[in-house]
C-alpha cells in the first residue's frame, strides 16, 4: 500500500522548518588582550584575584559604615527597581514571541434577531440568527523567522539582565564615591574646627600683645582676617557635606529630610585592591556583556529580515453551526473548512525589504563596533584607576613629609613671634601653608579611596555572583 502523501507533507514541513536564514553567530575576537595590566604596582598588586567573595564587593575597604549603606541600595533605590521592571518587560517580550510557536485557537458566538421583507409578498419574516464555531491556525516557522525573533528577544532580555547589573553596579560605585567623599569633607571640617581653634588662640596672643605694645593694630587685623575666613571655609565645607548627605539619602531610598550619617574624625585607611586578570575583564563586566548580547540580538534580527523574502504558509481550520430559527435548541448547519493559506508575497515593494535587510546588516555593524568600544573602555577604565591608585599613593607619600615641614615651619615662625624677632605676617603665612598641605593630604588620601571604589568597579564589582 502506498504512503500516506500526508506522511510525505509532514516530512518536508518538518525539513522546512529546519532552515535559519541567519547568519551564524560568533563573537568577534579582541586582538591584543595583555597578559597583566601595564599600571600595577606596589599599590596595586597584579595578583589573581578569582577567588575573591564579588557580591558584596565593597567590602573589601573595610568598611562598616559603608557595608551598611550598600545593603540599602538592593532595598531601596527607585533606579534599581526600574531596571528590574525593565528587566521584567524583557522577559515577557521572549514569552510573547515563544507563543508565535504555538497554534493560535479561536472560539465565536453570535445570536440575533433579524427582520426581512420578501418582495414577492410583500410579508415581512422575522426570524432569529444563531451562529457558533471556532478557528484553529498555526503558521509553520519554515524559515526560521519567529525562531529568530524569539533569539532576538531572548539575548534583548540577557541584555536586560546585563544592563540590571551594570545600574546595581553603577549604584554601589556611586554610593562608594558619595561616601568617601563624605568622609573626605568630615576630616576636612575636623581639620578646620582644630584650626580655628588655633587661629583663635593667636588672634587672642596678638590682641594682648598689641595692648601691651608689642604689637600693632596691623597684625591684629591679619589674625582676625585669618580666622574669619577659616570660619567662612568651614561653613562651605558644611554645606556641602549636606548635599552629599541627601545624595546618598537618594540612592538608597531615604528622605533626605530624615536621613544622616554620623560625622567621623578621620579619613579611613585605603586597603590594597586585588587586581584580577585581564583575560577575566570582559567576562565580569555588564556593561560588556550588555553590548555583546545586543550584537547577538542585532545578528537574529537579520534573519528575520532575510525570511521577508520568502512566503508564509498558515494552516487553518474552522468549524461551527449557523441556524435561523425561533428556537435556541434547534439543530443547525454544521459548517467547516481545512486546508493551508498561501501568503501573499510582495512582487515589487518599491525595494522596502531590500531597505530592511540593510538596516539590519547596519544594525548589527554598528553593535559589533560598540562591544568592541564597550571592552576597550573597560580596559581603560581598569588602567586609569590602577594609575591613578598607584601614583596618589605616591604622592600622598610626598604630601606627607609637606605636612610635616610645614607644622615645623608654624611652630618656629610662632616662637619667633612671641620673641619679637618676626613680624605676624611670618606666622600668617606659616599657619597659610601648614593648613593648606593638611587639606591637600585629605584631597590625596580622599581620591585613593574613592579610586580604589571605581577600581573595583572597573573590573566589574560582583558581576558574576548576582
Amino acid at each position: 500500500m502506498a504512503p500516506d502523501w500526508r506522511v510525505g507533507v509532514m516530512l518536508l514541513m518538518s525539513l522546512l522548518c529546519g532552515c535559519n536564514l541567519a547568519p551564524r553567530y560568533r563573537k568577534p575576537a579582541l586582538p591584543d588582550i595583555p597578559a597583566t595590566f601595564r599600571e600595577t604596582g606596589p599599590w596595586t598588586p597584579a595578583r589573581p584575584a578569582d577567588a575573591m567573595q564579588r557580591g558584596a564587593w565593597w567590602t573589601v575597604m573595610g568598611n562598616d559604615d559603608l557595608n551598611r549603606l550598600e545593603d540599602g541600595i538592593e532595598h531601596g533605590s527607585p533606579q534599581l527597581a526600574a531596571a528590574v521592571a525593565r528587566y521584567d518587560q524583557a522577559r515577557a517580550l521572549v514569552r510573547r514571541a515563544r507563543a508565535e510557536f504555538f497554534p493560535q485557537i479561536d472560539a465565536t458566538a453570535s445570536a440575533q434577531r433579524e427582520r426581512a421583507l420578501f418582495p414577492a409578498t410583500g410579508n415581512y419574516y422575522e426570524y432569529r440568527d444563531y451562529a457558533s464555531g471556532g478557528t484553529v491556525s498555526w503558521e509553520p516557522d519554515i524559515w526560521g523567522r519567529i525562531r529568530n525573533l524569539v533569539r532576538a528577544a531572548r539575548a534583548n532580555a540577557q541584555a536586560g539582565a546585563a544592563d540590571l547589573a551594570a545600574v546595581r553596579l553603577s549604584l554601589e560605585g556611586e554610593l562608594g564615591d558619595d561616601y568617601f567623599q563624605l568622609r573626605g569633607l568630615d576630616a576636612r571640617i575636623n581639620l578646620l574646627r582644630q584650626t580655628m581653634a588655633a587661629y583663635e588662640a593667636a588672634l587672642d596672643l596678638t590682641t594682648k600683645r598689641f595692648v601691651g605694645g608689642a604689637a600693632n593694630e596691623l597684625d591684629v587685623g591679619r589674625a582676625r582676617t585669618q580666622l574669619t575666613t577659616t570660619q567662612s571655609r568651614l561653613e562651605q565645607q558644611v554645606a556641602d557635606r549636606a548635599l552629599i548627605e541627601h545624595a546618598i539619602a537618594v540612592l538608597i531610598g531615604a528622605q533626605p529630610s530624615t536621613f544622616s550619617i554620623p560625622s567621623a574624625t578621620d579619613l579611613p585607611p585605603v586597603p590594597v585592591i586585588p587586581v584580577t586578570a585581564p583575560s577575566t575583564l570582559l567576562e565580569r563586566r555588564p556593561d560588556v556583556a550588555v553590548a555583546e548580547r545586543h550584537m547577538a540580538a542585532a545578528n537574529a534580527r537579520i534573519g528575520v529580515a532575510r525570511a521577508a523574502f520568502f512566503p508564509n504558509i498558515t494552516l487553518g481550520a474552522n468549524a461551527g453551526s449557523e441556524t435561523t430559527t425561533s428556537a435556541l435548541a434547534s439543530a443547525g448547519t454544521g459548517i467547516w473548512a481545512l486546508g493551508p493559506a498561501l501568503a501573499t508575497l510582495a512582487i515589487f515593494d518599491g525595494g522596502r525589504r531590500f531597505a530592511n535587510l540593510a538596516v539590519t546588516h547596519a544594525e548589527y555593524a554598528q553593535a559589533a563596533a560598540d562591544y568592541r568600544q564597550a571592552a576597550l573602555n573597560a580596559f581603560r577604565e581598569v588602567e586609569d584607576q590602577l594609575a591613578l591608585l598607584n601614583h596618589l599613593a605616591n604622592a600622598a607619600a610626598r604630601q606627607d613629609e609637606a605636612v610635616s615641614a610645614a607644622t615645623r615651619t608654624d611652630h618656629l615662625a610662632t616662637v619667633q613671634y612671641r620673641e619679637g624677632a618676626v613680624d605676624y605676617l611670618q606666622v600668617v603665612i606659616a599657619q597659610t601653608a601648614e593648613l593648606q598641605a593638611r587639606e591637600d593630604l585629605i584631597t590625596v588620601n580622599t581620591r585613593r579611596l574613592v579610586s580604589g571604589i571605581d577600581l573595583v568597579r572597573a573590573m566589574g564589582g560582583g558581576w558574576l555572583n548576582r
